[in-house]
């Protein structure tokens, strides 16, 4: 339930950018988001990962940035949430990274 929930939650993210920042889209993305992330890690794991003192600075812009989409202003609350988003998971981009750099190992994928 909780990755359909993330994966549904990219997309309609996604397809509010598309269609011009539309703000329904974007609110109703990023809480199909959230909600995923909490089936999928559980409740207490993900308000301790938001949560922890060296992160309240991005969890602030991330959550700021979604009041400001709710509040219909969605290209500024967007890029709030991108800060926040990128200041939250910052030490999550070298594996990330790397596993997609392993991705070339494979043996039908490094053909391609």
């Amino acid at each position: 339930i909780g990755v359909g929930l993330v994966g549904f939650g990219l997309f309609f993210l996604l397809f509010g950018i598309l269609l011009y920042f539309d703000s329904v889209l974007l609110a109703f993305g990023n809480l199909l988001f959230l909600s995923g992330l909490v089936f999928i890690i559980g409740f207490r794991r993900t308000f301790t990962f938001f949560f922890q003192r060296p992160k309240l600075k991005g969890t602030g812009f991330f959550f700021g940035g979604l009041v400001v989409v709710l509040l219909r202003w969605p290209i500024l609350g967007m890029l709030l949430e991108a800060y926040g988003f990128i200041s939250l998971f910052r030490s999550f981009f070298p594996v990330a990274f790397g596993f997609l750099g392993s991705l070339a190992n494979i043996p039908l994928l490094s053909q391609v």
